[in-house]
């Protein structure tokens, strides 16, 4: 990608088909030929996004209450969302990434594609969905491992509430998200509205797959971390 697209206009939010599952299956789902002992860390309960708080008594349910996700306990303000720019590189210092981002669009089938597997360290933001700052749930994802053994995202599941990840956007802008859940969910019962839904805030969901992991089927779910900007610079 070059510094021209950052110029591009925002696109229109995708619809949820274009948002499944499916999107991922075309992740990394072979495990490499040298000996991962128990493959990549996998999120635990003490990661999983806390419960919703309970509706008073003869409230009634919003629509967007399916899609919605509890916010995190917040000392201040959250920060002003920002406007629409591309994805230069993202960065989680408690796992070590720091990696350019590419754009990707959607393949033959309409899934969004995956950043190409031969270089281990390449994220891919969906280029027809939200940037990272911009209200609503940006979505970055990236590769597990490939057949040379852990790619970029490997270790996202040892990643822990209150951690940071960091992108920077073509206009000269870095967003500064705050985990606040980490979780593994299995393709064949993904919870696109969950993951994927507006909660009215900039929120980013970095993907790769996860969970068990078998030579016919490859992994059989994906390590989704959710995360809410708390600044900018």
């Amino acid at each position: 990608m070059t510094e021209d697209e950052s110029e591009q206009p925002p696109r229109r939010r995708s619809p949820w088909g274009v948002l499944a599952l499916v999107m991922l299956s075309g992740l990394a789902i072979m495990r490499n030929g040298v000996d991962l002992e128990d493959g990549p860390p996998q999120p635990t309960a003490a990661s999983a996004v806390a419960p919703a708080a309970p509706l008073p008594s003869g409230a009634a349910a919003v629509p967007q209450a399916p899609a919605r996700v509890p916010a995190p306990q917040a000392s201040a303000m959250p920060p002003e969302p920002l406007d629409h720019s591309s994805v230069q590189r993202i960065r989680i210092p408690d796992i070590k990434v720091d990696a350019p981002v590419m754009t990707v669009g959607v393949d033959a089938q309409g899934w969004i594609d995956a950043p190409p597997p031969q270089d281990p360290n390449l994220a891919g933001w969906y280029l027809n969905g939200i940037s990272p700052g911009q209200r609503g749930s940006a979505v970055i994802v990236g590769h597990v491992d490939n057949a040379q053994g852990p790619a970029v995202f490997y270790g996202l599941g040892s990643l822990r509430k209150g951690n940071h990840i960091e992108v920077d956007r073509y206009d000269g802008r870095t967003a500064v998200f705050e985990v606040y859940g980490v979780e593994v969910f299995s393709k064949d019962t993904f919870p696109g509205a969950r993951v994927y839904g507006d909660t009215g805030l900039p929120e980013l969901r970095v993907i790769t797959c996860g969970g068990s992991y078998t030579k016919a089927r490859g992994y059989d779910g994906n390590v989704v971390v959710f995360a809410r900007m708390v600044g900018a610079r």
